[in-house]
């Protein structure tokens, strides 16, 4: 199984008033053992200002314009951040990334910090860590999306294909 895991980074530019985006993405396999396939980065200008409730609206294009790019194949695709807000189907970030992709790829949000409506059936405990990680997904069973997300390669809360695609953005940005 090959995925594809990506983050976003934003700069803010007080010259011009301007909002870019520096988006990362690595699809790599293996989950215990991760093996990188390829990196990619896209820079995306004028992208839009946050709006509480809304993020979305600012990430998505983001995240659209670099699986675009990106023409080898990939199964998964994991972000950062919720698929689903609650249990019941409301959506967050990933759903919608879901709705707009051409070509259906299921989708596992890890997030970092708990989201109210969010019940501890999602969290997941990796490494020594007091915090558990909360994964949602859609187009994959959540009990499987847990169990890879535990799984993944790294002895500490983040597993390394997290930290190792957060960093490929932060050095480019």
């Amino acid at each position: 199984m090959i995925f594809l895991i990506l983050d976003v980074h934003y700069k803010e530019s007080q010259e011009i008033d301007a909002i870019t985006a520096t988006v990362a993405g690595i699809r790599f396999e293996g989950i215990e053992q991760s093996r990188v396939l390829s990196e990619h980065i896209v820079e995306v200008n004028d992208v839009a200002p946050y709006e509480p409730g809304q993020f979305y609206k600012r990430e998505m294009p983001c995240l659209l314009a670099l699986i675009n790019q990106i023409k080898e194949p990939f199964d998964v695709i994991i972000i950062d951040g919720y698929v689903f807000l609650d249990s019941v189907g409301k959506a967050g970030l990933g759903k919608y990334l879901y709705d707009n992709l051409a070509n259906k790829k299921p989708i596992i949000g890890i997030a970092k910090n708990h989201f109210y409506d969010i019940t501890e059936d999602y969290a997941v405990w990796r490494g020594i860590s007091k915090h558990p990680l909360y994964v949602t997904s859609i187009g994959i069973e959540i009990k499987k999306a847990k169990e890879m997300i535990s799984r993944m390669d790294g002895d500490n809360r983040m597993p390394k294909m997290v930290t190792y695609v957060d960093k490929l953005g932060r050095v480019i940005n």
